[in-house]
């Protein structure tokens, strides 16, 4: 097993371990009886013995290594979980903070078995290339920072439009997921199949905006549509030029 299967292969048992091998009951035993809850430690007993196994596989010539690394994955576990039982249970993120948090222990744990930070230093050297900051730059751009841009841009016409609370609201997280896939298109050079994408917003729209018979809904809605999906576009196209630029 290569460097790289080992890490995802660890990944893939803490999702296994996480989403398919903990019911829901264990998670709701863990908010009520918090460090008290059996559930918690079985379930992190369980973290642990996928991590030996995972490890074992990988080299069956270090079984105290793997066992000591497992333990680890175990114990912060079961901190993790027992920290966010503290928490609101249904906020997203606090479920994302948990689960970067057990990747950023399984990152440890792999590097602790590999014993090197050659693979990490590596990584570093190609995340830190123009044509990754690229990429990376226009995925961060087209959520946020360019929500504000439409709504700032679209200003002027969305005071005309009835319930503009709704509308911006709803808008700015269909924005932001319409520009992130267009963006991937572009970047995949798959602009033929943005044109199906605008294809099915229009018909899922359609219906709305005919029963409204409202003209400046419709034409509010377009103009957002076509002023997103270009700025994503242009986008798409810059990062293409940095990344095949000698």
């Amino acid at each position: 097993m290569n460097d790289l299967s080992l890490l995802l292969g660890l990944l893939l048992v803490h999702l296994i371990g996480d989403f398919l091998l903990q019911p829901v009951r264990w998670v709701e035993a863990r908010y009520r009886q918090k460090a008290r809850a059996g559930a918690l430690y079985l379930h992190a007993g369980i973290h642990g013995v996928l991590a030996l196994a995972v490890l074992l596989l990988a080299d069956p010539d270090r079984p105290l290594q793997a066992t000591l690394l497992a333990i680890a994955i175990a114990a912060s576990h079961a901190m993790i979980d027992l920290g966010k039982s503290y928490l609101p249970s249904q906020q997203l993120r606090w479920f994302l903070l948990d689960q970067a948090l057990h990747a950023l222990v399984i990152l440890g744990v792999w590097l602790a078995w590999q014993g090197s930070w050659g693979a990490l230093a590596q990584f570093s050297h190609w995340l830190f290339t123009p044509p990754v900051l690229a990429v990376v730059m226009a995925y961060l751009l087209v959520t946020r920072p360019l929500s504000i841009v439409m709504a700032l841009a679209m200003q002027r016409w969305s005071q005309e439009i009835d319930n503009p609370g709704t509308l911006i609201a709803a808008g700015a997280r269909i924005g932001m997921a319409e520009r992130v896939l267009v963006l991937t298109l572009v970047l995949l050079d798959q602009l033929t199949a943005i044109g199906f994408l605008l294809a099915a917003k229009s018909v899922l729209r359609f219906g709305e905006l005919r029963g409204s018979q409202d003209r400046k809904l419709t034409e509010y809605v377009l103009m957002g549509t076509l002023l997103s999906v270009s700025i994503a576009m242009v986008l798409g196209l810059l990062v293409r030029l940095v990344a095949v630029a000698p």
